[in-house]
């Protein structure tokens, strides 16, 4: 049985879990589905009540029942490498793909509807409170006076994306970092598109938690004072493992059942009471850089999630 991941070819993340999958034996089957049509190729018949469906990636083929499992990692819009790349042959890509495919019995981590319903940032805060985390007040707004009104009742506040960068869009010179504002701010911008606006949560410091299946591996980065956003600039602190307190254990296995959702990477800011605030649940966060410094074994476990079901090593 084979294992399907669709990534692109430069996800080196991608590339740590394909090689632990090789050490083991497991059959590998890589396609971004912007490659489809071109480099790939896919027939899908229907006949005696049942979908059958073949993949062709690089000169081998693999029949859609011979899949084990599917990782939906970081994959391409379908046909966005096509000669003539249209919005129309997009769709029709998409359906051609994703029908055969949904037409097996192969595992998803991640199935694309959970997926995409785990993308939306007002919808993951309300799961999250829910589950039992601590959620800051957080607003999206377009209107200026709401969003003047929010800082001015909590006085320190962060703007941030809600989305990230555009998917298969311009590079990281155009993600928004974390930036943190008074109620002083003009906020005459707002107006143009949603803003997201979140009570800032002075921090000691970042914890990021990858969930695979039923394995929980955190990691936390000291922070420097007033530092807002992790992502950007060098702190001197490398990740470092650490065991996550059990009642954040219980809210994250809580969070991915409601979610349905085999692989999240949660973000936490740790206050300077200890207390882990959430921030957001990443469902294709990356995990590379962190097992790099901290040596934890995320990508034996998605290997062993992608083969056996349980993320085991």
């Amino acid at each position: 049985m084979t294992v399907l991941i669709l990534t692109s070819d430069e996800d080196v993340t991608a590339d740590m879990v394909v090689a632990r999958l090789y050490a083991t034996g497991t059959p590998v089957l890589r396609l971004d589905p912007a490659d489809l049509p071109g480099k790939a190729t896919l027939s899908v018949e229907y006949r005696d009540g049942d979908v059958h469906g073949d993949l062709s990636v690089h000169g081998r083929t693999v029949c859609v029942h011979a899949l084990r499992s599917v990782w939906m990692r970081r994959p391409g819009e379908p046909a966005a490498h096509a000669a003539h790349a249209s919005p129309w042959l997009t769709a029709e890509t998409r359906q051609a793909l994703f029908g055969m495919l949904h037409s097996s019995p192969a595992r998803w981590m991640n199935h694309p509807h959970s997926a995409e319903q785990a993308r939306l940032k007002p919808w993951q805060l309300r799961v999250a409170h829910h589950s039992g985390f601590a959620v800051p007040p957080t607003v999206f707004t377009t209107a200026p006076r709401m969003a003047r009104e929010f800082a001015e009742q909590h006085r320190e506040v962060v703007v941030k994306a809600a989305s990230g960068p555009p998917r298969g869009g311009p590079g990281p010179e155009l993600m928004l970092p974390t930036t943190l504002i008074g109620p002083d701010a003009d906020f005459a911008a707002v107006a143009a598109g949603p803003a997201l606006l979140q009570r800032y949560i002075p921090k000691r410091a970042d914890i990021r938690l990858t969930s695979v299946g039923t394995r929980l591996f955190a990691a936390r980065k000291t922070a420097e004072p007033h530092q807002i956003d992790g992502r950007y600039g060098d702190t001197g602190h490398l990740w470092e493992p650490v065991t996550a307190p059990e009642r954040i254990q219980a809210s994250v296995r809580e969070y991915v059942t409601r979610a349905g959702l085999a692989y999240a990477a949660f973000d936490f800011a740790e206050d300077l009471d200890g207390t882990w605030w959430f921030l957001e649940c990443n469902q294709g966060g990356q995990f590379g850089f962190v097992e790099l410094e901290s040596g934890l074994p995320i990508s034996a476990a998605v290997a062993g999630w992608l083969t056996d079901g349980d993320g085991a090593e």
